[in-house]
């Protein structure tokens, strides 16, 4: 009877758990669903514009000339080498910006002595705007990839410092007093206690990071580039090509949201343990 009752037991718990994992599969699924509403009511919406001519297909294409104009790009080869040299020009100044802004804000958080001699320059050339910068780096780096990466780089350094920096800085002070009565060791205090504290902060440094480097690519690639997708938005305004300039607008938009969506995704991994406000 005993091992009877507790088999019952364990298929009620499997069970359960099952339609657990439905819940959350469905609830998953039907937040993807809510996501693509907004975009889809746009979409229909700017199609029936273009239909009745209430807007000129001159300023505002419909979305099926865009498409096929981004059918036409890709079958031409065109769309896919610009755009992956926008990639590797964007993972290029991520990644030394990135890296920079990380490393530089470990040393501040830790060290006030490093803060007090760092910080303030820092904060003085993070207001600095970066179009404001794009003739130094002209001078300086030329036309080439150089300027270009740097100018990226520039763009993602700020967010991952500035939220590294304050991601350490916010660590619960009680929390060096638990440490203390465990006798934990400074690297223990660092791997187990403050990086986990700050982990929340500076992956939010890198979805920003992420972000603006889209945003610098741009920029970089206005200043003389003959090839990527920025230069292909302005090629195609010279000739009032409107279509390729909303493909190559849409191009940064979603991979923006994908590289958005895989840092969260791996935000989600890492922060299991937190047990935040869903809505």
């Amino acid at each position: 009877m005993a091992n009877q009752s507790t088999l019952s037991i364990e298929k009620i718990q499997t069970l359960n758990q099952k339609k657990v994992k439905r819940k959350k599969e469905l609830g998953k699924a039907n937040s993807i669903l809510k996501g693509f509403i907004l975009p889809i009511l746009i979409v229909v919406l700017w199609e029936l514009t273009g239909i009745f001519g209430l807007i000129s297909d001159t300023l505002l294409p419909r979305p099926t000339f865009i498409f096929m104009t981004f059918l036409d790009l890709v079958m031409t080869g065109d769309l896919i080498a610009h755009f992956q040299i926008s990639l590797l020009r964007a993972i290029g100044g991520f990644l030394l910006g990135g890296i920079l802004g990380l490393l530089l804000g470990l040393a501040v958080g830790f060290n006030q002595s490093i803060e007090q001699t760092v910080d303030p320059t820092l904060q003085m050339l993070r207001t600095i705007p970066t179009l404001a910068v794009i003739p130094l780096f002209i001078l300086w780096f030329g036309f080439g990839e150089v300027s270009k990466i740097l100018l990226i780089a520039k763009g993602a350094f700020f967010p991952l410092y500035v939220n590294t920096f304050l991601g350490i800085r916010g660590v619960d002070s009680k929390l060096f007093s638990v440490a203390k009565v465990l006798e934990f060791s400074r690297w223990k205090q660092i791997t187990l206690l403050i990086l986990p504290a700050a982990l929340p902060n500076i992956l939010l440094g890198l979805r920003l990071s992420l972000g603006v480097s889209w945003l610098a690519l741009v920029a970089a690639e206005l200043m003389g580039s003959s090839q990527g997708v920025g230069y292909l938005i302005m090629d195609a305004r010279q000739f009032s090509q409107t279509s390729i300039v909303f493909v190559g607008i849409i191009i940064f938009a979603v991979f923006g949201k994908v590289s958005d969506s895989f840092v969260r995704i791996f935000e989600r991994r890492l922060l299991k343990w937190q047990d935040n406000f869903q809505g």
